[in-house]
């Protein structure tokens, strides 16, 4: 059964920004938004690229290899690639898009709880 760990403080991070944790051996990537806070894979399902040096706009995360977008909310893709035209499709193909895996979390006693 899957248990909450604690992954970091409440105040650790300010709205906008994200780091990457590590958890029941798992890199992954916190986020605030606000009061809210959001975990996902800290690799993007596309390529692997490290999502915490990527760019995050309201709760979309941008990786920095090819610029895939995903919501933080749901893991669901906004944007597979910037690639465009043969490349594009070729990569559909060969890496069809994938959500990212999102995690559960809670905020108790100050500190941010994740469901692994």
């Amino acid at each position: 059964m899957a248990e909450f760990v604690e992954v970091a403080a409440f105040d650790d991070l300010e709205s906008g920004e994200m780091k990457k944790v590590f958890a029941e051996g798992k890199e992954l990537l916190l986020a605030r938004v606000g009061d809210n806070y959001y975990c996902a894979d800290n690799r993007c399902p596309h390529l692997g690229g490290d999502l915490s040096q990527g760019d995050l706009e309201g709760t979309i995360i941008k990786c920095p290899l090819h610029k895939s977008q995903f919501d933080l909310k749901d893991g669901k893709v906004i944007r597979w690639t910037n690639w465009s035209g043969i490349k594009l499709a070729l990569s559909k193909i060969f890496r069809p898009p994938r959500e990212m895996e999102t995690y559960p979390l809670k905020i108790e006693e100050g500190k941010i709880m994740v469901q692994i």
